[in-house]
């Protein structure tokens, strides 16, 4: 028999009894105890007793089991002591468990009364000694559901005492140092990390007696430090390799993408204000603001990182913030390789085509690593060319020298001044360029970049928005026509069909893996429709033991049009790189 206690944020403890050895944990009726929360899993953990000893083990869920604070990757014992966390729940083991009877042993906290030897006859091998008869009240269903679930993570009163105890001192940290009035410009500077440190050292003196004793002093002034000048429980989490977005959808809860996997991350806010102080941090050195008549902004970080931030009305939980971070060293081609994002052959095959002027057009989902596959690509841009990049946010980092970034600028307060990306594209066409490199075509700039690309700007890249090459070209066509010129289809298609060579499809799988799916070329029109031919494809063929997709890129032995001019031009070319997986059969290489 398994005993437990449930917690929750706004809940009175739970006692709850399984008369099993083994008690499953998750979201659907099928489970022994439902905790119904979006962020706890279909199938989420069990507890499952061996001898005298249970164990938790993680069922493969997605936001993942944590054991005193730490995610569990195997089965793991444990104690009274231990706090298990699920989502917004919070268990422990009731009491500890006999190996005999099965039933729960009295703790070292309750006089057990002498047991007298047994003087009647032994029980019968199949039967049961009667179990003592409980109160209605106590009886144990065969699955018990959590009801009115929390709206916050379930936390210990001493973790509740301890965030007290921070909103406190950073009040009275802004009362003595008046940081909200400080130039933004010298938030770095060490004289005011020391002055903020040493104050907030005097603030925790003075409250000595408020603050729990197991707490580590310098962590906790490092913490109110970030926060107070910094960006506070995000500054760890943007110096994490392995973290690549962080989602913060209210004070207590920061989400994180980690290896293509979404996790909670166990950071916290201490108040709304809180996250309304960094949001105004990172927004006013970029000349933006965010208020109730302008509620969102995207903004980004001195690293490069992109920022997008919503507060009420809007937001209706709190203010809300997504950082998609950069890599503090862009990545290269051979990195995507190495990831599995693409093939050599298919990396080859890229550096050719920008090499070559071929104008080329980067799609897929949100989060699919359409950015960083752009900022690949514009690295291959010869050195002795001009080029002028045009964002919303700046994210783009060419090594190259001669390079002019533009970026898009929101209306201000009167609801004027706002410069939008297709000014910005009219604009470029007027400044020399060699090359035209849109971050992403949202609408009418679309119509302005194709007609660069068909007007001298040759070897222009761009991305959008859209799930398979052909829906690509779609898109195109619709955004075209959200520049309000009246063109006709077969004209559009003509435009696009002349102007873009190449479409990168990437794609965000299920697993959290990045792949390049497809490569195409445009081949031209046949009647009123764009033609298109796969060059290379990704075939998925299935998960290994980790849950990763595993497959493989091939060459449909397609060769493009363009390899035919280089090779008139007397450009050597590799054809090899095309040859079918058949091919390579035939001739013994495989």
């Amino acid at each position: 028999m398994i005993k437990l206690y449930l917690y929750t944020k706004t809940q009175p403890r739970q006692e709850l009894n399984f008369d099993k050895t083994a008690v499953y944990l998750g979201r659907v009726p099928e489970n022994d105890l439902v905790l119904p929360h979006a962020v706890v899993s279909k199938k989420h953990a069990c507890f499952i007793q061996k001898g005298d000893k249970v164990y938790i083990q993680d069922l493969k869920s997605s936001n993942g089991t944590f054991v005193n604070g730490k995610k569990i990757s195997a089965p793991q014992a444990i104690t009274s002591l231990d706090k298990v966390a699920i989502g917004e729940f919070w268990l422990q083991l009731a009491e500890e468990v006999s190996v005999i009877t099965g039933m729960p042993q009295p703790t070292a906290t309750v006089a057990a009364p002498p047991v007298k030897p047994v003087e009647k006859p032994v029980a019968k091998p199949m039967e049961k000694p009667p179990l003592p008869k409980k109160p209605p009240e106590e009886k144990t269903p065969s699955k018990i559901t959590a009801t009115a679930p929390p709206v916050r993570p379930a936390v210990s009163p001493e973790s509740q005492k301890l965030t007290e105890v921070k909103r406190q001192i950073h009040k009275r940290l802004i009362e003595s140092l008046d940081l909200r009035r400080s130039d933004i410009r010298k938030l770095a500077d060490k004289d005011l990390y020391k002055k903020t440190g040493d104050n907030i050292r005097q603030i925790l003196e003075e409250m000595q007696g408020d603050i729990p004793g197991n707490v580590n002093i310098d962590a906790l002034v490092k913490e109110i430090l970030d926060e107070a000048l910094g960006l506070g429980p995000l500054e760890d989490l943007l110096t994490n390799p392995d973290i690549s977005e962080i989602m913060v959808n209210g004070k207590d809860r920061i989400y994180v993408e980690r290896r293509g996997k979404l996790e909670l991350s166990g950071k916290t806010f201490s108040s709304d204000e809180a996250v309304l102080s960094i949001i105004e941090r990172i927004v006013s050195p970029l000349g933006r603001r965010i208020d109730e008549s302008s509620p969102l902004v995207d903004a980004r970080l001195k690293d490069g990182s992109r920022v997008n931030a919503i507060i009420p009305p809007l937001a209706l939980k709190g203010p809300t913030i997504t950082i998609r971070k950069f890599f503090k060293d862009p990545l290269k081609i051979h990195d995507l390789v190495r990831f599995g994002t693409l093939s050599p052959e298919m990396a080859e095959f890229l550096k050719l085509c920008v090499e070559a002027r071929q104008n080329i057009v980067i799609s897929g989902g949100t989060g699919s690593g359409k950015t960083t596959t752009l900022n690949i690509l514009s690295s291959f841009i010869p050195t002795d060319e001009r080029i002028v990049t045009i964002e919303d946010a700046a994210e783009l980092q060419l090594p190259q020298d001669h390079v002019v970034s533009l970026e898009s600028r929101p209306p201000n307060i009167e609801g004027k001044g706002a410069i939008l990306i297709r000014d910005l594209v009219r604009n470029a066409l007027r400044m020399r360029p060699d090359r035209i490199v849109v971050g992403e075509c949202r609408g009418g700039e679309a119509l302005d970049m194709l007609q660069a690309m068909n007007t001298g700007h040759d070897g222009s890249l761009t991305t959008a928005h859209a799930n398979a090459p052909r829906d690509a070209l779609s898109r195109l066509e619709t955004m075209v026509m959200m520049s309000g010129m009246e063109l006709p289809l077969r004209a559009i298609r003509e435009q696009i069909a002349s102007a873009v060579n190449v479409v990168v499809q990437q794609s965000r799988l299920s697993c959290g893996s990045r792949k390049v799916t497809h490569i195409c070329e445009i081949s031209g029109m046949e009647g009123d429709i764009i033609t298109m031919q796969e060059i290379f494809v990704f075939k998925p063929s299935g998960f290994d033991e980790n849950g990763k997709t595993v497959g493989r890129f091939e060459a449909t032995g397609f060769i493009p049009k363009f390899y035919e001019d280089l090779r008139r031009r007397g450009i050597p070319v590799n054809l090899g790189i095309f040859e079918t997986e058949r091919d390579k059969l035939a001739a013994g290489r495989k």
